[in-house]
């Protein structure tokens, strides 16, 4: 059996690297660049007033000195005039900022004092490099070699949607078909790599594969039903403001399918872990004893883990909410808007996915476990080490 899907998983790999060679990306030009990169500086907040904005008469703006830090003006101060209602966000003293060069003053009005720089945004590398120092060190703290693995897993994922999926989408390949590829291919480095080989990296592969196409299929066939074009969101607005040549339906699909994967990882590697563990421990087990032992420890798994996945796109979608709260807009009324009904067929089609990786996986592991001696099974011990 062992040999068999052993096969199976080489030949998914095989599709999986001609898939990679069909879409990788070439040169891409797209005019997203020109619309919307921006050259920005470093610059640090030194004063902030408030008083009437020059040029109006019952206005009140927020103007801010600034030393700049970075660019050909480095070392020199620039203001800048930002509105006191609420559109802009509020500046304090030495907080770090990104300014962008403004316009010239048009002939005939005051213009602000300085170098003429606008706001941009908040400088916000050095925390977030903080925070990513502090989780690999918590990864490494607690899982050790295993966490290594597991943050070179991650590294390859990302090197994947940065290096493939994003190019190859831009450049006006299939989204749906290289979110696929994409993802299969994080399946095919990041498990082995956590994991190790082994009936229970190679059943909890082939039982994500088969859930992420159960899933895209969904996908595909619920965004159809429900006429789900991609157009509500404001990057939506930004491609087509950049006028790209995108298929922002497929992006929505390659979102649903890229966002699966990772639930799925983590379903499909507990569960095989979980057979695996049980076989260990029982050797006299069954093919039908096994699976159904193991069974009811992934209904468990599923009950907390779809509840984590509809709680984590409410997070996400918590602004719509308040929106449709504030405006006393009736629930059937509300959830009929795409910005509102994509989230809920991508926490649907997900879930659906989710649950359907926890029988396929669990098969896969027990007719896996039954083929393999007990003694070089991992127990307990082994499979969540202390």
């Amino acid at each position: 059996m062992i040999r068999l899907f052993t096969a199976v998983a080489a030949a998914l790999a095989l599709a999986t690297a001609v898939g990679l060679v069909v879409l990788w990306p070439g040169d891409v030009e797209t005019p997203l660049a020109e619309a919307f990169a921006v050259d920005t500086q470093r610059a640090e907040v030194r004063r902030v007033e408030e008083r009437l904005c020059p040029n109006f008469v019952q206005q009140t703006c927020q103007l801010v000195t600034v030393r700049l830090e970075s660019g050909p003006d480095a070392g020199d101060n620039a203001r800048l005039q930002l509105s006191a209602s609420g559109l802009d966000p509020d500046l304090d003293p030495g907080d770090e900022i990104r300014v962008a060069k403004g316009p010239e003053a048009r002939p005939g009005t005051e213009g602000l004092g300085g170098t003429g720089y606008t706001f941009n945004d908040f400088e916000r590398r050095g925390p977030m490099l903080l925070l990513a120092a502090i989780f690999v060190a918590v990864v490494l703290l607690f899982a050790r070699l295993r966490g290594a693995l597991s943050l070179a897993g991650l590294a390859a994922s990302i090197a994947i949607v940065l290096l493939f999926v994003v190019p190859a989408i831009l450049d006006d390949k299939s989204p749906l078909a290289v979110a696929v590829v994409g993802s299969l291919a994080v399946a095919l480095i990041t498990i082995p790599l956590a994991h190790g080989g082994g009936p229970k990296s190679l059943s909890a592969l082939l039982g994500t594969a088969a859930s992420l196409l159960l899933t895209a299929g969904l996908a595909v066939l619920f965004t159809e039903l429900t006429h789900l074009t991609g157009l509500s969101s404001e990057e939506a607005a930004f491609l087509q403001l950049g006028q790209a040549d995108l298929s922002l339906d497929g992006l929505l699909l390659a979102g649903i399918v890229i966002g699966a994967l990772g639930v799925l990882d983590d379903v499909t590697i507990s569960q095989a872990s979980t057979v695996l563990a049980i076989r260990h421990a029982n050797p006299s087990l069954r093919f039908r004893e096994l699976f159904g032992r193991a069974l009811q420890v992934g209904r468990d798994h599923v009950s907390a883990t779809v509840n984590t996945l509809v709680l984590a796109y409410m997070g996400s979608a918590l602004p719509i909410l308040l929106l449709f709260s504030a405006t006393e807009l009736g629930v059937s009324d509300a959830v009929n808007f795409e910005i509102v009904a994509k989230e809920i067929v991508a926490t649907l089609v997900g879930s659906i996915g989710l649950i359907a990786a926890v029988p396929i996986t669990t098969a896969l592991a027990a007719l896996l476990a039954l083929g393999e001696p007990p003694e070089r099974l991992p127990g307990i011990d082994e499979v969540h080490p202390r």
